[in-house]
């Protein structure tokens, strides 16, 4: 009996530490992030996941011809620099935060409605034994047509 106590409790105690990190994560991307996104309007989808340094998360989503849209991809402070890139669904890179200082946004328009995956790097941290984790976010803005950058 004492053993099924141990696990019963050990469940309930990983659930409540997960909810309280999916909660400060969801805290963390409605008050530091979405504001970001302005001028662009937030398609309301919440895009968030804790990371730790040398993890790699994906997400396809749909891009719909005549819309602008901004890619955000922010990470908490412990995590550094977060890369991400666009990727169509045969995984050629369109697109590199790591050729633009790491930027956190990216505006672009495509030509057509299409699937596109966004992918989130989370460099690695020289020191193994110093290994952080901390909350990522991937928001998508939009707007009316007219932008820097059209994919066919």
């Amino acid at each position: 009996m004492s053993k099924i106590y141990r696990y019963i409790t050990l469940i309930i105690a990983l659930s409540c530490i997960s909810s309280f990190a999916f909660s400060q994560c969801n805290e963390f991307t409605k008050k530091d992030c979405i504001p970001l996104l302005s001028p662009y309007t937030f398609n309301g989808q919440l895009n968030n996941t804790v990371l730790t340094e040398g993890e790699t998360a994906e997400l396809q989503l749909t891009f719909y011809a005549d819309q602008e849209y901004r890619v955000l991809v922010a990470g908490e402070n412990q995590l550094g620099k977060i890369r991400f890139q666009l990727l169509d669904v045969e995984y050629n890179v369109l697109y590199d935060n790591k050729d633009e200082e790491f930027t956190n946004s990216w505006d672009f328009s495509v030509e057509s409605t299409d699937e596109f995956i966004v992918r989130v790097i989370v460099d690695q941290n020289q020191n193994p034994e110093d290994t952080e984790s901390g909350c990522v976010s991937m928001l998508i803005g939009f707007r009316a047509f007219g932008s820097r950058t059209l994919f066919k």
